[in-house]
């Protein structure tokens, strides 16, 4: 990766978006840094598209396409679990695979904490991160996320348990 980040936008799901979203949601590998641990139908997934209304008061989460410069879609971010009395939310962040390791994970986190302190008003955003994996810790530290806890046993991935960190983001 280059000192200068890529170029993203970020925008709302639409239903052209479903093929991508299948793909992202079933994939075994993400799984293990999710709390998912079951395949989503196209058919569940299109409802979610056509029904949520991207309000984060109304939906308690708001879920962006990440698009590089040609509007091709790199990944998904997601800010779940809001929390409208504390004014914090979770973050989640999946980069397809052929699109990891070339900073789009940095700019995506980039944009959404701007967007979580100018547009939504959040006084935090979390993350839980296996402990083992080394290069999201290092991106979210990056983008100004700070290790504030260890969770013992906290994310299970089918064979074992890892411990998690919990880093957060004052805005």
């Amino acid at each position: 990766m280059t000192d200068k980040l890529p170029l993203i936008y970020l925008r709302a799901i639409e239903p052209e978006d479903l093929d991508t979203l299948y793909s992202i949601e079933n994939d075994t590998n993400v799984w293990n840094v999710s709390t998912t641990n079951v395949p989503y139908s196209r058919y569940v997934l299109y409802d979610y598209i056509a029904n949520a209304k991207n309000d984060i008061y109304a939906d308690r989460q708001v879920r962006m396409m990440i698009e590089d410069e040609k509007h091709d879609v790199v990944g998904i971010v997601d800010i779940i679990n809001f929390d409208p009395k504390n004014m914090r939310a979770e973050i989640g962040i999946v980069i397809i695979q052929k699109y990891r390791n070339k900073g789009y994970a940095l700019a995506t986190l980039k944009k959404i904490n701007s967007y979580a302190q100018n547009i939504l008003h959040l006084h935090q955003l979390y993350v839980y991160v296996n402990k083992d994996n080394k290069k999201s810790i290092s991106v979210f530290e990056k983008s100004g996320f700070v290790q504030s806890n260890e969770l013992k046993d906290w994310l299970f991935d089918g064979k074992e348990y890892h411990n998690a960190l919990l880093m957060q983001l004052f805005l």
